[in-house]
C-alpha cells in the first residue's frame, strides 16, 4: 500500500467519527503503514475528578482502541473489517493534567486472520512521560477491496 493510499484511509477514518469518537475531536499528526501518531485535545468533560485535571481511564482506553483500528487499516492491505479481541491497557501513573493527550500505535504483528498493535499514551509536552500503554489482538476480515476504497 503505498503513502496515498494510506492518506485517503486516514481522511475516511477521520470523516465517520461518530459518538464518542466525535466527541474526543482526534486529530491525525502522523499516519504511515508503520504507525499513526493522533492528538486528543483536553476536554474537562473527560476528567474524573472536581479539579478536571484527571482523565478518566476508559477515555484512554478509548483513544487507543481508535488508534489501533487506524493502524491496522493502514498496515494491512485489503483488510474489510476487523474486532478486537483481546484490549489491555496498563495505567502507568495518574493522567492528572491539562495538555492534549497524544497516542502512538502500531502494528507490529500481523497473521492472516490476526494483527496485534502495541500503543503508547503522554501529554503533549511530555514524551518523556508515558501514561499508559496499551497492547491488542484484533480478529480480521480480508477481502478484494477495502473498508474505506469505497465511497463514503
Amino acid at each position: 500500500m503505498d503513502q496515498k493510499q494510506i492518506d485517503e484511509i486516514a481522511a475516511a477514518w477521520a470523516s465517520r467519527k461518530f459518538g464518542l469518537v466525535n466527541e474526543m475531536k482526534l486529530k491525525l499528526e502522523h499516519v504511515s503503514a508503520n504507525g499513526v501518531q493522533i492528538r486528543m485535545p483536553f476536554n474537562p468533560e473527560f476528567c474524573a475528578d472536581v479539579e478536571q485535571t484527571l482523565l478518566h481511564g476508559g477515555i484512554l482506553t478509548a483513544l487507543l482502541d481508535s488508534a489501533f483500528g487506524l493502524v491496522n487499516f493502514c498496515a494491512i492491505p485489503g483488510l474489510l473489517t476487523m474486532a478486537t479481541l483481546d484490549l489491555r491497557v496498563d495505567y502507568l501513573r495518574p493522567a492528572r493534567s491539562r495538555a492534549d493527550v497524544i497516542v502512538l500505535a502500531k502494528c507490529y504483528r500481523e497473521t492472516r486472520h490476526i494483527a496485534f498493535d502495541s500503543g503508547t499514551v503522554w501529554f503533549d509536552g511530555d514524551e518523556t512521560t508515558e501514561i499508559a500503554r496499551g497492547a491488542a489482538a484484533f480478529a480480521l476480515t480480508r477481502g478484494d477491496g477495502a473498508m474505506f476504497q469505497s465511497p463514503l
